[in-house]
């Protein structure tokens, strides 16, 4: 998603007790420690876009870590904004939020962090064949997601296209994870509980287009 440059993006991050900017190294490995409960499951957005998604599902469930996860500071911004809103003036202790390049996150994540799951919605389907080693679901990727991945770990996969669907799932194959369940068109056939509709998803379904979903387990 393009979005336009926020000139009080990085003054309001940097004020944000849950955002943190570049965890590269730093951070890695003591994931669970930076929160109060680090003893609580560990779920991961990678791609968080605006935030609402993640910022929606953390206030639901207290009783879960989170991890937002972007790159482009002003989509960091609008989602520090929103998640302050969903959390109505409430401290926010069971999120963070940082700015990190996912074609890189073996940098910012490791083996003792221990993933439950991760959320991928509506990544750049990157048609394109000499730019499909960047989509998020590729095989490569989810080498790399295996690496702080905890056992019996799950992968939730939303997308609106079919060549993406369809690619993704055999890159799920080929990285040994289980097909868990899976649909083409999400509305009909709902797969997961109290599903969260992204902004992406309302807006393709408005429009008629089927909502492709998956959960894979390793």
């Amino acid at each position: 998603m393009r979005i336009r440059r926020k000139k009080w993006a990085e003054k309001e991050l940097q004020e944000a007790k849950f955002y943190i900017d570049h965890p590269e190294i730093e951070y890695k490995n003591t994931w669970r420690m930076r929160f109060e409960h680090p003893e609580n499951p560990l779920h991961i957005e990678i791609g968080c876009g605006k935030g609402i998604f993640i910022a929606t599902l953390a206030y639901s469930h207290p009783e879960t870590n989170f991890i937002a996860i972007d790159m482009i500071e002003a989509m960091l911004g609008v989602s520090k904004r929103n998640i302050e809103a969903v959390y109505q003036g409430k401290e926010v202790q069971n999120l963070l939020l940082i700015r990190a390049n996912a074609e890189k996150i073996t940098d910012v994540l490791g083996k003792e962090d221990q993933v439950n799951r991760i959320y991928i919605n509506f990544c750049n389907p990157w048609p394109r064949k000499k730019h499909k080693k960047r989509r998020l679901t590729h095989l490569r990727q989810l080498e790399n997601y295996k690496t702080f991945l905890a056992k019996e770990a799950e992968i939730y996969f939303k997308t609106d296209d079919e060549e993406l669907f369809e690619d993704t799932l055999n890159y799920f194959q080929e990285a040994g994870f289980q097909e868990v369940k899976k649909t083409y068109d999400l509305q009909k056939e709902p797969i997961f509980e109290n599903n969260i509709e992204t902004e992406h998803e309302k807006l393709f379904s408005s429009e008629g287009i089927k909502i492709k979903a998956g959960i894979f387990k390793i």
